[in-house]
């Protein structure tokens, strides 16, 4: 059978996802025929996407989030202001065009969509009659077992119809999971385990001497800037996706900044003795598996939810800011419950994922 991907850019979760199941159906005699990736104000798409994902990748205009002063949260207005400025909503409407276009030129049997908004409303424009099977961890909040997602305040609503609006037209929904759900038949979503890379399911973890983290946004950096000065004796690998600096930045003495690549990324989550991370699901789901204390600070609603979620599942703890401490603190008394189980769950994913995705026509 034949895939095309479409790919929502901004974060690292997507991509791996999608380069993980690029390379388990091409494993299995499938071909991913095309992928086309959104590309936003915020984020640079890294090089080990293009050069790990297999197939031909297209960019294309995607919205973006606009970040406070601060670089730390979202500003909901300007976020929304940026995005239906007439210039932009123009490029918008290019991209929902040249999905469409996309879609036939290579005539996939499928078009798996990685939670993004402009593959969905490509498929209310255009009626597209590919199957289309949606992928993420967001789809969750739509699976009336899941008690993670309650409540009415503005950015639960925004979450709430961004995910609406991703999933029009959807075959089939694959909401990943920390743990097992009932499928949810009347909304067509099938609950799944994360889509973790081979290379992760094949490290041998060793517990070293430093706290591993990733900082999603720079204005993090003073944060963990001002902890280290104030406890200089703990080792920091830190990685971001900031532009224009070097593979390696030492900042100071035992703190050390390293451009996102995912091969360095996995050796130093596997021998770290913790992680701290601005609560994106996939780096979480990466660290439980190798069974690493993790702390996670959210930055918007999405991330909340995750955390939320992650700490029901026994994967780590939530903090407000980078304070270190409050990791090292946990990292004593983790115990690894339920990374057994975890383990257990993700290493049925294969099977899963194939069945669900071969069986739609």
């Amino acid at each position: 059978m034949k895939y095309l991907f479409i790919v929502q850019g901004d974060g690292r979760g997507h991509m791996t996802q999608a380069i993980a199941l690029s390379e388990m159906l091409r494993c299995n005699g499938h071909e991913v025929v095309e992928v086309l990736m959104g590309k936003s104000k915020t984020r640079e798409i890294p090089e080990f996407f293009y050069r790990r994902i297999g197939t031909k990748c297209r960019l294309y205009d995607t919205p973006s989030f606009i970040f406070r002063k601060d670089q730390k949260h979202i500003h909901p207005l300007k976020t929304l202001l940026y995005n239906i400025n007439p210039k932009r909503l123009r490029k918008f409407k290019k991209s929902i065009e040249m999905i469409n276009h996309r879609i036939k030129k290579t005539s996939p049997d499928v078009v798996v969509n990685f939670y993004e908004v402009l593959a969905g409303l490509s498929h209310l424009r255009f009626s597209i009659k590919v199957p289309f099977v949606n992928i993420g961890h967001q789809f969750l909040i739509k699976h009336p077992d899941y008690t993670h997602a309650r409540g009415d305040g503005q950015g639960m609503m925004l979450f709430r119809l961004h995910t609406l609006l991703c999933g029009i037209g959807a075959t089939k929904t694959l909401a990943l999971s920390f743990y097992p759900l009932k499928d949810n038949i009347p909304h067509r979503i099938a609950v799944v385990p994360p889509l973790l890379r081979r290379e992760v399911l094949e490290l041998t973890p060793v517990n070293g001497d430093y706290i591993l983290g990733y900082m999603l946004n720079q204005g993090y950096e003073n944060e963990v800037r001002e902890w280290h000065r104030d406890n200089p004796e703990s080792e920091l690998n830190f990685f971001w996706d900031k532009k224009d600096v070097e593979p390696e930045t030492v900042l100071r003495k035992g703190l050390t900044m390293h451009r996102l690549d995912d091969k360095k990324f996995l050796q130093y989550m596997a021998n770290c003795k913790g992680y701290i991370t601005t609560a994106g699901f996939e780096s979480i789901c990466e660290a439980m598996y190798l069974n690493k204390p993790v702390m996670m600070i959210p930055v918007h609603v999405e991330q909340e939810v995750n955390a939320a979620d992650a700490e029901f599942a026994g994967c780590g703890i939530t903090g407000a800011s980078f304070n270190i401490s409050k990791l090292i603190q946990y990292i004593e008394s983790y115990k690894g419950e339920n990374n057994k189980k975890f383990c257990e769950w993700v290493d049925c994913g294969e099977e899963l994922f194939l069945k669900h995705l071969t069986t739609l026509v």
